[in-house]
């Protein structure tokens, strides 16, 4: 990397980029002292210094304006956490070995979305490591870790990080990621990371001080200033980001990530730095391993989407749909597919988004979205919970605590068999009854501030218009919340909770054994489907191998009339339509060979 150290023969190169200094000085730890040391200034905002006699380990800051010392802003490690000192990490120590592992295509994915925090009792890379057994029977082919770059405080989601390169150490060290991943691919499963390049968080990001190019007053997001990638001095800015990607993929061997909310990254040169990101990451990647690129993109911008770009983007719409459908709810964003949640769904399942350019009533009449029929199925990801779906409600509830279970258990037969790509989140395949609430661990003004916010989010909505019910909503710097939030996995021994699971685990075998098979091949334009009752769907797809897979679904609690689709049946739930009837929350999947 341009930036940040490099271990020599001799000792340690240390890069910066500071183009708001005029001088920048090399903190080196040495006992309860630090040495200062002069670094070089070599243009363009570069400074450089060469330590003789240290290695990995050692820790160090930078001195900046008026003698402030920061951490590294690629730091590899910073134990201490967002203010604390760097440490030296060497790159090559680890000792890989799963040279053998080259990924596995993208049309085999089955995502795991987790949060390590709250994912086992230990909230740490070791103990996800101890968990991959059940996710390997459970039928999943890939994990996918929320964002684990270095946060303030000791809990958060992992979207406020401000050291971008650090493994959070609440986590774990840099090694035991590693081991994470090296684990995983021994036992066939892909690892994804969730990646932030829209902001940074709010305390800890130093980069202000002494790099104020990083950002622009020409764009404003929803966080202020956006991250400066089409002003002046951006070239290094790019970098950063562009080498964060290839250093997760690289030196950790991710198989692949998922770049947050990229509508909030505004780019108005070209190549905008997501084609950029891209096409540098699949050149130094090159053939031999299969890493996938995935989107968080509000704006629907299916100009991204396809080979040599980004794979698949996450498919809000579908979630919209079916959330509508299973729990009634049609406020905030739901109100857009209210009107006819079947018609919404049945086009996501065949065209990928729902809205292609119509007009959004929810932001204001805008239209959004752009045409994606040409795409194939996985190219979107399918979801019926995720992090955001669930934590972004007041009180973190799961669909389980919001729709009677016969709609959860026929809109998961839904999203998970059919050929778009799936995402689970963390403890949805046993109805988890614990939350997944919004937490976080600031300081000082920012803690209250968060807090007043949270709150002062939801006043909008009816039921919380009252200051009492408003105080009701968890606290997000409280410990309990966070700790409400970690999975129980004790209650896997209650009934109910097996009997989700053996039900998730069956809809997945079924996905590996039958639909995964026929998926290679599939290209645009491969599917159809008709709304014939208010809460009827027919799809039919036209598979990779030639064969036709079709789906016949009853979405209500009232029972229908419809004919029995053809072809041999794969899964059926609920139905009665042999008889001319189906049943209230009926999902039936058949297939038809090639000839």
């Amino acid at each position: 990397m341009p930036f940040g150290t490099r271990i020599t023969p001799d000792g340690v190169h240390f890069r910066l980029w500071a183009p708001g200094c005029e001088r920048v000085g090399l903190c080196i730890a040495d006992g309860a002292r630090e040495a200062v040391l002069p670094m070089t200034a070599c243009g363009d905002g570069w400074f450089e210094c060469s330590v003789p006699g240290v290695g990995a380990g050692t820790r160090y800051r930078f001195e900046v304006i008026d003698g402030l010392c920061v951490p590294d802003p690629v730091s590899r490690a910073n134990p201490d956490d967002v203010h604390g000192a760097s440490e030296v990490v060497d790159p090559a120590a680890f000792d890989w070995h799963d040279d053998t592992w080259r990924g596995r295509p993208w049309e085999a994915a089955v995502v795991y979305e987790l949060h390590v925090g709250t994912f086992s009792s230990e909230g740490t890379f070791a103990g996800v490591m101890k968990r991959l057994d059940y996710l390997v029977e459970l039928g999943v082919t890939a994990i996918e870790l929320m964002p684990v770059a270095d946060f303030p405080g000791v809990r958060n989601w992992g979207y406020d990080g401000a050291l971008l390169f650090a493994p959070d150490s609440c986590y774990g060290r840099p090694e035991d990621l590693k081991a994470l991943v090296q684990a995983a691919h021994a036992k066939g499963l892909m690892v994804l990371l969730d990646v932030v390049y829209n902001h940074f968080g709010p305390e800890g990001n130093y980069l202000h001080v002494y790099a104020r190019q990083f950002f622009t007053e020409r764009h404003h997001t929803l966080w202020g200033a956006a991250i400066n990638f089409d002003g002046p001095d951006s070239r290094p800015v790019r970098e950063f980001f562009i080498h964060n990607a290839l250093y997760w993929l690289q030196e950790y061997h991710f198989d692949g990530l998922r770049l947050d909310a990229v509508h909030a990254i505004i780019d108005d040169s070209a190549p905008h730095i997501l084609t950029e990101l891209a096409a540098r990451v699949h050149a130094a990647v090159g053939p031999e391993r299969q890493v996938h690129l995935i989107l968080e993109n509000d704006a629907n911008e299916a100009r991204y989407l396809g080979a040599g770009r980004y794979a698949a983007q996450w498919n809000d719409d579908i979630h919209h749909a079916l959330h509508v459908l299973a729990a009634g709810e049609v406020d905030g964003y739901y109100a857009d597919y209210a009107d006819a949640p079947v018609r919404h769904l049945g086009r996501c399942l065949t065209q990928g988004f729902a809205y292609q350019g119509e007009a959004s009533a929810y932001r204001d009449h805008m239209a959004r979205g752009e045409p994606s029929a040409h795409l194939p199925p996985q190219a979107f990801v399918s979801f019926l919970q995720n992090h955001d779906q669930v934590g972004n409600r007041a009180f973190g509830e799961r669909i389980g605590q919001l729709a009677p279970a016969p709609a959860v258990r026929a809109a998961a037969a839904v999203y998970l068999l059919a050929p778009a790509i799936p995402l689970l989140f963390m403890g949805e395949e046993f109805a988890a009854a614990t939350p997944f609430r919004f937490f976080c661990d600031f300081g000082g003004e920012l803690r209250e501030a968060v807090t007043e916010g949270r709150r002062r989010e939801f006043r909008k909505f009816a039921r919380f218009a009252d200051a009492a019910t408003q105080a009701a909503i968890p606290d997000p710097n409280q410990p309990e919340t966070f700790v409400a939030s970690k999975l129980d996995w004790d209650s896997l021994g209650d009934p109910e909770r097996t009997d989700w699971l053996i039900y998730y685990r069956e809809l997945l075998r079924l996905r590996r054994q039958v639909i995964v098979p026929r998926l290679r091949g599939m290209g645009g334009h491969a599917g159809t489907f008709e709304a014939f009752a208010p809460a009827g769907l027919r799809v039919k797809w036209r598979l990779g191998d030639g064969s036709t897979l079709r789906l016949l679904a009853n979405l209500s609690g009232e029972a229908i009339s419809a004919a029995a689709p053809p072809g041999k049946t794969v899964f059926a739930l609920s139905m009665a339509a042999a008889q001319g009837v189906l049943g209230p929350w009926s999902v039936w999947w058949t297939l038809e060979e090639s000839p």
